[in-house]
């Protein structure tokens, strides 16, 4: 009897309709090498020539020259560089929203329904009587009138504050949101890239407000041995560099830019998988890579503590299970008063896709 025999997986590629399957896969590598188009194009020769992705009808030339003709790339004014186009930067998010999130229903665009009534924009069929602090807008006029026609009669009309009806009106639970993301070296050490997910978890919830939840803002910043705004148009070419983990600086920086705006909720997300490691201490750093440092971890609970005290709640999203950062992650949690999760490089956008939408339910007082 031979018995069972195990041979390497080999993908079953559906060649009907190659250019969609190909871009499909393209979008994906350009993720991955940070929109470097050269750098992806090469990967799918090798891919090709390996799993025979393309035929004699169809093949990679054929693919790169549709890319150009559809606006996916395009090159440089020396035409020796491909570079990606707007349409393929939104292509990118789109593709890491289906993927993490998947294909989510239009719905009513920019604004999310609590089961609050109060100071709102939604009109609903109910009515009350008026009370001290209600605003003028929210006066049924006809409905006021009416009953001060009931009550004082035509003919000696007067219209007093027990005559006046209120329209109630739904709460909208718009949000404010920043997105903090590790960019320091560990972010791709030991073989393992934390990165590539971290970005499509992001370029996920960029696409899922601007599509489904308009009014509600999102600000990105990405945090080394300093802190920094990014457009959404940046994160395909995102890149870890040869940083320390400076939290403090990226926290300075998120509770500066919710301070600055309007809404009722106001959260921080911060996608890490390290322990605070720098600080920046006038122009100069203090690092210390080495276990926990004292003084840095107390700067950095100072921020969550500070946080609190703005009813700014932090979620700390741990991509990696490091037993030693687990107690931190415990105390700056508690100061905060906010929610950790320890995720998966898989899990990642479940987690936020989840919170966020549990955030939006609720009305921060």
């Amino acid at each position: 009897m031979i018995g069972i025999r195990f041979t390497d997986f080999i993908p079953n590629f559906n060649k009907n309709g190659n250019f969609e399957n190909l871009l499909k896969v393209f979008l994906q590598l350009l993720t991955i090498s940070s929109g470097d188009v050269s750098e992806a194009l090469n990967w799918m020769n090798q891919l090709d020539k390996k799993y025979g992705l393309t035929d004699n009808e169809y093949g990679m030339d054929d693919f790169i020259q549709e890319l150009k003709d559809k606006n996916y790339i395009e090159e440089n004014e020396n035409g020796n560089v491909l570079n990606l186009t707007p349409k393929s930067e939104q292509s990118i998010r789109r593709q890491s929203l289906e993927e993490i999130f998947g294909k989510l229903k239009k719905s009513s665009r920019g604004n999310h329904v609590t089961s609050n009534t109060g100071n709102g924009d939604e009109p609903t069929s109910e009515r009350r009587e008026y009370l001290f602090g209600d605003s003028i807008e929210q006066i049924d006029v006809t409905g006021s009138i009416k009953n001060a026609q009931i009550n004082h009669g035509i003919e000696d009309f007067q219209l007093t504050e027990n005559d006046l009806e209120v329209e109630e009106r739904d709460f909208k639970a718009l949000t404010s949101t920043v997105l903090m993301i590790d960019i320091s070296h560990s972010m791709i050490l030991y073989g393992e890239d934390r990165i590539t997910p971290a970005k499509k978890v992001a370029m996920a919830l960029s696409e899922l407000i601007t599509t489904k939840y308009p009014k509600d803002t999102l600000d990105i910043i990405v945090f080394g041995n300093d802190a920094w705004p990014i457009e959404i148009k940046d994160l395909p070419y995102l890149q870890v560099g040869p940083y320390h983990t400076n939290t403090v600086a990226g926290l300075e920086l998120a509770i500066d830019i919710l301070r600055r705006r309007k809404t009722s909720n106001k959260q921080i997300f911060m996608i890490t998988d390290g322990k605070p490691t720098c600080l920046k201490e006038g122009i100069k750093y203090y690092k210390n890579s080495f276990g926990l440092d004292r003084k840095i971890i107390n700067r950095t609970l100072d921020q969550a503590a500070k946080c609190r005290k703005l009813g700014i709640p932090i979620t700390t999203f741990m991509i990696a299970r490091d037993i030693y950062l687990q107690e931190f992650v415990r105390e700056f949690t508690k100061t905060n008063n906010g929610r950790a999760f320890y995720s998966s490089l898989t899990g990642l956008g479940d987690y936020i896709f989840e919170d966020y939408i549990r955030n939006r339910r609720r009305r921060v007082r």
